[in-house]
């Protein structure tokens, strides 16, 4: 059965939608020009009025999924008053939800290999993201002993390390025995209680 023609008028916009459709779908593996305009309703020649080629279509997708993610945190840190600490681990929250509702989404975003993270509209929006929940200035900053980039890469680490190891199916959804909590947000309070004694 044959796709619809393309009526409306935003086809940059329509080619990013059936780019992440595919993703979700079936994985970025899925993602190929000629697969995107197929489910766009154009013909195989038309995207490349927009995007030169897959690599830069999917920068545009991921920035598409890093704006997702940060949207997901300013609403879940709505106070301008919170604590940087619980900035910080805020966003470890919303990168593990994202992850689990997202996981195609989420596994690509990271592939250097198929996305662009020089490009200067990703670098923006990622950048954003690190230094507005995860790095704040000197002053404002935990006091941990260490510089405030080590929390943030600790917690990323820690973060995509287990989400990685939960999309290959080594572990298993299970809730922390003593507190009742999902396994993630039990351990990020196990290092909130290492790091700051809470």
């Amino acid at each position: 059965m044959s796709k619809k023609k393309f009526h409306h008028g935003n086809l940059k916009q329509a080619l990013l939608d059936a780019t992440l459709k595919l993703i979700d779908a079936k994985a970025v593996s899925a993602v190929t020009i000629r697969a995107v305009a197929e489910e766009t309703g154009v013909s195989h020649a038309a995207p490349v009025n927009h995007y030169r080629d897959r690599r830069e279509l999917l920068t545009a997708a991921a920035n598409v999924v890093f704006n997702e993610i940060l949207e997901m945190t300013d609403r879940r840190l709505a106070a301008s008053d919170v604590p940087v600490r619980e900035r910080l681990f805020a966003t470890a929250h919303v990168l593990y939800e994202y992850a689990m509702k997202h996981p195609n989404r989420y596994a690509f975003i990271w592939r250097s290999d198929l996305v662009d993270h020089e490009n200067e509209a990703l670098l923006k929006t990622m950048d954003t993201l690190y230094y507005k929940y995860c790095i704040q200035d000197e002053a404002s900053a935990p006091k941990t002993g260490f510089d405030h980039d080590t929390l943030a890469v600790m917690m990323w680490s820690m973060v995509h390390g287990y989400v990685d190891l939960r999309m290959k199916g080594m572990f298993e959804e299970r809730k922390d025995g003593v507190t009742g909590q999902e396994r993630l947000p039990a351990m990020i309070d196990l290092l909130k209680g290492a790091i700051f004694n809470e």
